[in-house]
């Protein structure tokens, strides 16, 4: 993403200032279909440095493609995350496990 130049800035600052009667939102029709909405598309979790130690190959991999690693890294770790959370999990298929074992 680019810097922000000092005009932009500035104009930035002046709408801030402004209560939101005073702003004139007249050229902006007001949007009545919502159906091609996407919920959570602009949400950006807050990110938080970490040190793993991960195996050659997997850095290696994650590289490949050039810049963007850690970008790929944790979209994966995120994929993996919500197939988890969705009932599909470790901690149901260690029930599971635990089940099985218990009626042998």
């Amino acid at each position: 993403m680019r810097k922000l130049t000092k005009e932009q800035k500035r104009d930035i600052r002046a709408i801030a200032a402004k209560r939101d009667e005073d702003i004139d939102s007249s050229d902006a029709p007001p949007v009545l279909d919502w159906r091609g909405a996407e919920i959570g598309k602009f949400y950006r979790p807050k990110k938080k440095p970490v040190t793993m130690r991960l195996d050659s190959d997997v850095i290696a991999w994650l590289k490949a493609d050039g810049p963007g690693y850690q970008t790929k890294a944790n979209w994966l770790l995120r994929h993996a995350m919500t197939h988890f959370t969705e009932g599909k999990g470790l901690a149901s298929r260690k029930k599971r496990h635990r089940r099985v074992g218990k009626a042998k």
